[in-house]
């Protein structure tokens, strides 16, 4: 979520602010994000509930923090929605029938002994016959082997939705793009910690999105709005009135949108693993 930016202002004689540096500003601590294409100041509160100051170049520190300090009601506001927002993503205990998501539809987990299947790699095109985790028959087969490890079963199952993600995403980027009327960028699917999606421009005017392996429990049409949400900055950075406005022409809808995934994003799995009931 993020605030309504403002202009950005220089003063003499304090430091200019940088890209990854830790701001604190009586007792909040903010992570900046230094910007060529922002011309405004803005705040945004990360799913983790960390901060984030969206700062232009040349910025200077003392302007940052009486930005800060100007929105610290609507900061607090927002910190205690998160709190009460945070705190619902299940925890799997990985057993036979437990209901793991794909594209918004249930399937119940098979555990197996031995690989779970034959797979094809998304990456280099090569079948695998040692896959820990597979999708088949309306089942998510997984190794029994692996299962009884935590960390290892939540890394072949992040990895199972990663691959899936990225054969499944493979072209849905363009109508999107073409909407907005911007160039299609690469996508990766990988673990974001807590974003759905990032977009990082390139230093030759490129860009690439990046989208959450969680995201591919979501329902397709909310796949879709964080995907339109991570294209629409390829033209406008920040989350501003100009931004908006560019989503909401090609997505009439993406404000209900973004409070649904507010809502149904809290239930979503983000790999916590636990012991078997």
């Amino acid at each position: 979520m993020s605030r309504p930016s403002a202009l950005a202002a220089e003063g003499p004689g304090d430091e200019r602010l940088a890209e990854g540096q830790t701001l604190v500003v009586d007792g909040l601590s903010l992570r900046v994000r230094v910007s060529a294409r922002r011309t405004r100041l803005g705040l945004t509160i990360e799913r983790d509930a960390s901060l984030t100051l969206r700062t232009p170049e040349e910025c200077r520190r003392h302007r940052a923090e009486k930005f800060v300090r100007d929105n610290r009601p609507w900061i607090e506001s927002k910190l205690l929605l998160s709190e009460e927002r945070r705190q619902l993503h299940p925890v799997r205990s990985l057993y036979d029938g437990e209901i793991h998501r794909y594209l918004g539809r249930d399937y119940p987990l098979l555990l197996v002994d031995g690989p779970a299947g034959h797979e094809d790699d998304s990456h280099d095109g090569q079948a695998r016959s040692d896959a820990p985790v597979r999708l088949v028959a309306g089942r998510l087969r997984l190794s029994r082997s692996v299962a009884a490890d935590p960390q290892q079963a939540r890394k072949a199952i992040a990895a199972w939705y990663s691959r899936a993600g990225q054969r499944w995403v493979r072209g849905r980027l363009q109508p999107w793009a073409a909407r907005m009327d911007v160039a299609e960028p690469p996508v990766e699917v990988r673990d974001l910690g807590h974003r759905w999606g990032t977009y990082r421009a390139g230093p030759d005017g490129g860009g690439r999105v990046a989208l959450h392996w969680a995201v591919f429990q979501l329902p397709i049409h909310l796949i879709d709005y964080v995907i339109a949400h991570e294209l629409a900055h390829v033209r406008v950075a920040g989350h501003g009135p100009d931004y908006w406005r560019l989503l909401g022409r090609a997505l009439p809808e993406c404000r209900h949108l973004k409070t649904e995934l507010d809502e149904l994003g809290r239930r979503v799995w983000m790999g916590d693993v636990g012991t078997q009931p």
